[in-house]
């Protein structure tokens, strides 16, 4: 078998078809290079078919991008919780979209393989259809990404079906909306109540009707999101909403343990990344104070 100059494989037409692949994409006509196989929508879709359960986690620069998508995480979402993991906000409210253009970019260009989702921050696609689709567009084209998240339920589903009608992938964000914390009285738990679990169904499924791919349900309790998940066609995204979601999202500063103060009680660490890091940054410290770096090895000549 041939390889291109990438080293990548490079598959006979006979195989897969004129410009195709065994994976059913066909090779873009104006592309030389192999294709990469990227996550997409109707991927997500299958997986829910066959119960086949799958991770995403947030991502901010090209570096974590790189290793999450080594590591196989078929979606990262450049979230606007960036507010609070790399801007140092108290919530996600004061996020804009040109502060979150950069990092979307990043993110693209370092996950050859996942589905990468940028979110709709505060104030940029509540007003009307008309302007979730400048700012998705913006993201789009700008930005690279391959679809789009907004928070909010059935109020929202115009700007669901304005967005899908133009071709951007939307996922959905139903529970605790974090650009609604204000109105929600704080982080608090959703869903709770008959009343409440039933109108948190309805928004699900009017999204869904609206043309969303995915939703996300945060701090739901258990019951209330596996009704949702079972009565949904499209993939539900758990973030504190128990394990019958079809995938699960974490924050990655949490899931590493870079966050070192208060967590949530649905965060688990993976990893305590802050420990490493300060052990390294004062390893290094006191290597410089005491001479001992730069040595020999590190010195040019």
């Amino acid at each position: 078998m041939s390889r291109d100059t990438t080293g990548t494989p490079a598959h006979s037409t006979a195989a897969n078809g004129a410009n195709g692949s065994a994976h059913g994409e066909v090779q873009a006509p104006y592309r030389s290079a192999a294709p990469q196989k990227r996550t997409r929508v109707h991927h997500l879709a299958e997986m829910k078919q066959r119960g086949e359960r799958w991770p995403m986690l947030t991502a901010y620069d090209v570096y974590s991008a790189e290793i999450f998508d080594e590591a196989g995480i078929p979606v990262l979402l450049v979230g606007d919780s960036a507010g609070n993991n790399v801007f140092g906000h108290d919530n996600t409210l004061p996020v804009t979209v040109d502060e979150l253009m950069p990092l979307v970019k990043a993110v693209v260009r370092g996950a050859r393989h996942a589905l990468v989702v940028a979110d709709l921050p505060f104030g940029s696609y509540q007003i009307s259809p008309a302007q979730a689709l400048e700012t998705s567009f913006r993201f789009m084209k700008e930005g690279g990404a391959h679809a789009v998240k907004l928070e909010g339920g059935a109020h929202y589903a115009p700007q669901v079906e304005a967005l899908t009608a133009a071709g951007i992938p939307v996922m959905a964000h139903l529970g605790f909306t974090p650009q609604s914390e204000h109105a929600l009285g704080g982080f608090r738990i959703q869903g709770r109540g008959q009343s409440a679990e039933q109108r948190l169904v309805d928004d699900a499924l009017a999204l869904q009707a609206a043309g969303a791919f995915a939703v996300v349900l945060e701090m739901v309790p258990g019951e209330v999101a596996k009704r949702v998940t079972a009565e949904l066609t499209i993939p539900t995204i758990g973030i504190g909403a128990g394990p019958d979601c079809d995938a699960q999202v974490l924050v990655w500063s949490d899931m590493a343990g870079m966050n070192r103060g208060r967590k949530p009680r649905f965060v688990k660490p993976y990893a305590d990344l802050g420990g490493l890091l300060l052990d390294a940054a004062r390893a290094y410290a006191a290597d410089v104070r005491g001479g001992a770096y730069p040595d020999e090895a590190h010195t040019y000549h």
